[in-house]
C-alpha cells in the first residue's frame, strides 16, 4: 500500500471514530526533518505532552506552501511515512524568533521544556534543516502554531486513556 492509499484509509477511519471531521483528507507530514525526529516528536504528541510547534515563515514562502490556520487538521506521519494521529490548530501567532515565549517553548513539550532549551535546539534545527536559503536569524519570523489531538482519541495530558 502507497503512503497516498495508507493515508486515505487512516483518514477514513478516523473519520468512522470522529464525528465531524471534513471529508477530504488534509495535509499529512512529520514533524522535524529526519525519521528519528518525527518518532521523537509524534510520541510527545501521543503522550499528550506536545500541543505546540514552531516552523520558519521562510520556509513557507520559500516552499509556496500555505501557514497553518486556526482550525485546521493536519494527520502527522511517523517516521516511516505512515499515518498515526490527527491534529487540530487551535491557535496560530507568528512572532521573531527571540520574542517567542516561555509558554509557547514549554508547550512544545521538548527538552527541558524552558525557553533557553527552545531556542538553542530551534536555531540549531533552522541553520541545518532550513529550506530557505535565509536559514536563521534571531529576528525571523516564527508561526507558533498551538493544536490539540483529535486522533487517537480518549489520550490525556498524561498520555494514558
Amino acid at each position: 500500500m502507497n503512503t497516498s492509499e495508507q493515508v486515505t484509509g487512516f483518514w477514513t477511519s478516523c473519520r468512522a471514530v470522529v464525528g465531524d471531521l471534513p471529508e477530504t483528507p488534509p495535509e499529512a507530514w512529520a514533524f522535524g526533518a529526519t525519521a528519528e525526529q518525527a518518532e521523537d516528536l509524534l510520541a510527545l504528541v501521543l503522550a499528550g505532552t506536545k500541543t505546540a510547534t514552531a516552523s520558519s515563515v521562510w520556509d513557507y514562502e520559500f516552499d509556496g506552501e500555505p501557514l497553518p490556520a486556526d482550525g485546521d487538521y493536519s494527520i502527522v506521519l511517523d517516521g516511516h511515512g505512515v499515518a498515526r494521529a490527527v491534529i487540530r490548530t487551535v491557535a496560530v501567532t507568528i512572532v521573531p524568533f527571540d520574542e517567542v515565549s516561555e509558554a509557547h517553548a514549554h508547550a512544545e513539550g521538548e527538552g527541558d521544556r524552558t525557553l533557553a532549551w527552545w531556542r538553542d535546539a530551534h536555531e540549531r534545527f533552522w541553520r541545518t534543516y532550513s529550506t530557505s536559503p535565509r536559514g536563521f536569524d534571531a529576528r525571523m519570523p516564527v508561526v507558533c502554531e498551538e493544536f490539540r489531538l483529535v486522533y487517537p482519541p480518549g489520550v490525556t495530558r498524561s498520555g494514558r486513556p
